[in-house]
Order: C-alpha cells, then sequence, then structure tokens
C-alpha cells in the first residue's frame, strides 16, 4: 500500500517532528520516495504502532473470555500492531502438535502481528520441561505465566535449554508457599477490611532466586508485571551487574494504588495493586530505565467470573484499549514523563528486546497509529471491542484517542 500521511506531529528515529509519513508497498519510505494518495491527520499525532509482550487472547480453550479475532480487534482499537500471546490455553502449547492450534486461528483470524508463546512446562505443571526444540522457531519467547516455576532445578534447566535455542525466559514470579490464599496485596485494605493478602516477598524473591540462576546460565530473561518497590530494587541492582535482565510493568501499578481497591472484581488483578511506596518506586523505575516497557497483561473474563467480588472474583482485567489514554492522561499530562519516553515504555522498547519489527522508522514495516491528544472523553467499557469489560478505570476521564491503525500500511482500525 503507497501513501503519503500529514501529521501534526509524527515519531520517527526517536523524536517527533512535523515531516509526514511515506509508505510504498507497505514498508516506511523516504520523503524523496513517497508517492499515493496524501492522508491529512494535520490535527493529529502519528506513533509506532505498540506492542504489548504480555496479553491473554484465551484461544483455543476459553473462546467464552476472548478470541483471537476479540483480542485483535480490541488490540487495534488501542492502537497496538503487535501483541504477544501467553500460554495459558487449552490446550497447554507445550507442544509443535498444541501449539499449531493455536497458531491455525492466529493464521485466520489476527487482524494485527501475534506471537505466541511457548510454555516452559508440560501443561505449565512445573515438573517436566515442554518440548522446547520442537516450538523454538515458531514462539516468541518461553513463558509459565500465571505460575512461576518453583523448582530451582526446573527453572535452570528451562534456562540452559532457551539460552541454548536462542530464546528468551519470561517469568512470572511467584512463589506459591507465600501465597497463603491472598488474593489482594497485604497491606491496609486488607487488614481493614478482613482479606486475605499476598505479601510482596512472593514476587520479589523468586525475582532473586532467577537473577542468580541467569548469572549461572547466561539465560537472556525478562520479568513479568513487577508490582513492589523490592523487585524494582532487585532489577536495578541486576542491571548494573551486568545481568541480561528486562522487566515490564503495567499500566495499572502505575496509577492505582491498595487505596484505590473497591469491592468489585474489576480490582482483582494478579499480581494485586500494591502500596503508594510501591507505585512511587515504580514510577522511578520507568524513570531511570530499571523497568524497560509497559505491558497491559490483558486478561479479560466473562461477566459471570468477575461478578463474584474481591475475594471470588477471577484474577485479571482487561487494559489493551485503555493503556494508552491512562497513561498519557496520568504520566505525560501531569509532566511526570514526556511524550517520547511513553513512545519508547509502549512501542520501541518492547520490539526491540523481543525482536519485533515494524515501527515508523524508514525500512521498517508501516505499523503505526494515529491519535487526537486534544480528545477527552469516558472511558466505557460498553465501547470495547474485547469481550472482557472489567476495568478499575470505568468512568475514568481520559485524552487521547485512537483513531485509525495501519499494519503494514493497511488500515487495521
Amino acid at each position: 500500500m503507497n501513501g503519503i500521511f500529514k501529521a501534526k506531529a509524527v515519531y520517527q528515529n526517536g523524536a517527533f517532528s512535523a515531516l509526514p509519513l511515506s509508505v510504498n508497498d507497505g514498508i516506511i519510505v523516504s520523503e524523496s520516495e513517497a508517492c499515493g494518495t496524501v492522508s491529512d491527520f494535520s490535527e493529529y499525532y502519528i506513533l509506532p504502532g505498540f506492542a504489548d509482550v504480555h496479553v491473554h487472547l484465551r484461544e483455543p480453550g476459553f473462546s467464552y473470555k476472548e478470541t483471537i479475532k476479540s483480542g485483535t480487534l480490541a488490540s487495534a482499537h488501542g492502537g497496538y500492531t503487535a501483541v504477544c500471546s501467553m500460554p495459558n490455553l487449552n490446550p497447554v502449547p507445550d507442544s509443535k502438535e498444541n501449539l499449531r492450534k493455536q497458531l491455525e486461528i492466529i493464521e485466520k483470524d489476527a487482524c494485527i502481528n501475534v506471537y505466541p508463546y511457548g510454555s516452559i512446562t508440560v501443561g505449565q505443571m512445573g515438573e517436566e520441561l515442554s518440548d522446547m526444540d520442537a516450538m523454538a522457531d515458531d514462539i516468541i519467547a518461553f513463558s509459565d505465566d500465571g505460575r512461576g516455576v518453583q523448582s530451582n532445578e526446573m527453572m535452570e534447566k528451562a534456562m540452559l535449554k532457551a539460552k541454548a535455542l536462542g530464546k528468551m525466559i519470561v517469568a512470572h514470579c511467584e512463589v506459591n508457599e507465600l501465597l497463603k490464599g491472598g488474593y489482594i496485596h497485604d497491606g491496609e485494605y486488607a487488614k481493614a477490611h478482613s482479606h486475605r493478602g499476598i505479601c510482596s516477598e512472593s514476587e520479589w524473591e523468586q525475582i532473586a532466586r532467577d537473577i542468580e540462576l541467569v548469572k549461572k546460565t547466561g539465560c537472556s530473561y525478562h520479568v513479568c508485571h513487577i508490582s513492589t518497590k523490592e523487585s524494582v530494587d532487585i532489577i536495578r541492582k541486576a542491571k548494573a551487574e551486568g545481568v541480561d535482565i528486562t522487566c515490564e510493568t503495567g499500566p495499572h501499578y502505575l496509577v492505582l494504588s491498595d487505596a484505590d481497591l473497591q469491592e468489585d472484581g474489576r480490582f482483582k488483578m494478579n499480581p494485586p495493586l500494591r502500596a503508594e511506596a510501591d507505585r512511587l518506586a515504580l514510577i522511578e523505575g520507568i524513570k531511570d530505565g530499571t523497568i524497560d516497557m509497559i505491558a497491559t497483561d490483558h486478561a479479560p473474563h466473562s461477566t459471570e467470573e468477575k461478578g463474584r467480588g474481591l475475594e471470588k472474583s477471577a484474577m485479571g482485567i482487561v487494559g489493551i484499549e485503555t493503556a494508552f489514554p491512562v497513561l498519557y492522561t496520568e504520566l505525560v499530562q501531569k509532566g511526570i514523563i514526556s511524550m517520547e519516553k511513553l513512545v519508547e515504555l509502549l512501542a520501541i522498547n518492547p520490539r526491540k528486546r523481543f525482536g519485533i519489527g515494524g515501527g515508523t522508522d524508514i525500512g521498517q514495516s508501516a505499523d503505526f497509529t494515529v491519535i487526537d491528544l486534544n480528545a477527552e472523553y469516558e472511558i466505557n467499557p460498553d465501547e470495547f471491542y474485547s469481550m472482557g469489560r472489567a476495568t478499575p478505570f470505568t468512568g475514568k476521564k481520559v485524552k487521547g484517542k485512537i483513531l485509525h491503525t495501519y499494519v503494514g500500511g493497511k488500515q487495521i482500525f
């Protein structure tokens, strides 16, 4: 597809400029090579398509929660052109045969680029390594997301195998024996309302263990959805020591704390919303580069599954359609980080670390989004493309509306 896209500002080569974006045959080209129709977005901003390395598309196995079709449409609605799909599926992608079932649906129904994970262990049970060799060519990385690998020996074996295959281990860090039936943060709200809490140590203790294993094995390693101040400190120190480690946090951990909790399942996720001190430490982590990227952990459930209150609702919230406006409103508009930094966190850094192509630089696949930064509106789950509706941001006033999303120069949303 050919075209010239004029905008108020275009993000290219790490900065914004007034130069138009030029596309030939679905590839970003220089202005001198421009041809085709002109699209006038002169009141809007053009950003590289966002890349989310942590989403749950729920198919195969749980299509009553979300499908690859609905999940990728929701992603495009949120400005995302690439997502990495977690392996919490049925069947679990722990073999080439099981992975193929997911790949076939992606090929048929996905409207953006989808990169599946393979599981670390068979059935994500932590007892036996998956068929990592057979899956390696078709996956983005290995993860048992939703469960921490409890055995030190098993994680070491997984890291050695992943390193040999040139793949990354992406870890949900959680020590099961420290959970003790908890379902929200073990903080002031839990004490005041007689809820069972999840201690911070259940997260950071396993991160610390894994870092020692990374030092031993030389594996490339990424930590999912960090939520505690201790996790930030541990990862900051590991990076200073030269450990091959990156990490992500979610929009909700940067904007909300357990002081914002309500007796509603839309405030329940894993890890949970932590204390204000943790939130502030995460902010410092994104500012100083300790936290490399923001991922949504988009985790749709049925209305019934999320309608049982804090204690009994399923863990997980949707987030891929609200991430940009929430972060732009709360972090950029308030002067906490720059717009350029937000683009790095949502688009540049995840693509770089995970080897995902596309963007707005010359030579890349034309994967970009057009945004009206002046548009102000209330978040309304009834307008979501996702089948999930549970978000703690219902009714929140935000700025920054996604108008168009392009993949390979083709308008998807």
